[in-house]
């Protein structure tokens, strides 16, 4: 028996979680079977877990789209028994039972080794926001965005793809202004190395096809109007990296920016990322994210406060990164 959360949809369509217990019976296909040992919550997984977003495709549903462990059991041929593995994404706490589970049965193509830098904590204080945060910055170097190129701009800077981008560009150089919607974050967000920090009400000010030009690239993780804003006031030539939607999936935008300074929107999509970009991107992390820095931004909760904290997060009282004890 393990502990688990379980998402359940009743005959009148109205959905619920609790907090159980399983056997490995329940667990659905897979052919490797891993001790979830940590996990975490991002913002789909507090959309789910609270049914405020349509996340679960399939009732029911374990959620959690990230965990980090050891593999117990496995049929795969490139997974070893006792090998410590990490997962993100591949549809897991939306169409597959997911992280939030002592145990978690999947397919081994979807798992990468858990680098040698990080332990399985260290692992899912990144998780799928750290990983995401990693795939946006990797987008901007290769549309040939430098830090001479000119100031980036990191929206939605207190959450945990935001703490993450912030912390990864100002370590390569770049002159980083944060965004956020909580200004007394300031200190906070300068101590992960934003230069400036702007409140995010300055551009729901911004409503012209083109404003000030000032941006050399961003890493958008609002979506919305904030996006539209954004991209109005890139630099010729700019780069927006777009993935999130913390305000809403519309794009009320002109093609202004596209067409008159030539600004480049890069979608990135980390659920199905291929594998070998995968690798490159935890490859990368491991080399960048000072752990020290890391720890800071996180917190982490017991298993049976998973439900508050996703409540919270979504009433934007989280900071940084919340990781989840699940077992030994």
């Amino acid at each position: 028996m393990f502990d688990a959360y379980l998402i359940e949809k009743n005959d009148g369509g109205s959905q619920s979680v609790r907090q159980c217990q399983l056997e490995e019976k329940d667990l659905p296909a897979g052919d490797v079977t891993v001790r979830v040992e940590w996990s975490t919550l991002n913002y789909k997984d507090a959309l789910a877990i609270t049914g405020k977003g349509p996340i679960v495709r399939s009732y029911p549903m374990v959620p959690g789209i990230d965990f980090a462990g050891t593999v117990e059991a496995s049929s795969h041929p490139d997974i070893k028994v006792g090998e410590k593995v990490v997962l993100n994404g591949y549809g897991v706490g939306e169409k597959h039972w997911g992280g939030l589970a002592g145990r978690a049965r999947v397919s081994g193509d979807w798992l990468v080794p858990l680098p040698s830098a990080f332990t399985a904590r260290q692992a899912m204080a990144l998780g799928t926001a750290g990983y995401t945060a990693m795939l946006c910055v990797q987008a901007l170097q290769k549309q040939g965005v430098t830090p001479k190129s000119g100031e980036v701009l990191v929206t939605g800077a207190s959450g945990g793809v935001g703490s993450v981008a912030v912390m990864l560009l100002s370590k390569l150089g770049y002159a980083v202004t944060a965004v956020t919607g909580r200004m007394e974050e300031k200190p906070y967000l300068e101590s992960l190395g934003a230069k400036e920090v702007m409140p995010r009400q300055f551009f729901d000010s911004l409503t012209r096809p083109l404003e000030k030009a000032r941006w050399a690239g961003a890493v958008d993780v609002a979506g919305g109007k904030m996006l539209a804003s954004v991209c109005a006031s890139m630099l010729p030539y700019g780069v927006v990296t777009a993935c999130g939607l913390a305000a809403g999936m519309d794009f009320p935008a002109t093609v202004a920016p596209f067409i008159l300074r030539g600004v480049t929107l890069v979608g990135i999509e980390s659920v199905n990322c291929p594998k070998a970009e995968r690798l490159s991107a935890w490859q990368q992390l491991a080399e960048l994210i000072d752990q020290k820095q890391l720890e800071d931004v996180t917190s982490e909760i017991a298993f049976g406060n998973v439900i508050q904290a996703a409540e919270d997060l979504l009433a934007g009282k989280v900071r940084g990164r919340v990781v989840v004890k699940v077992s030994g």
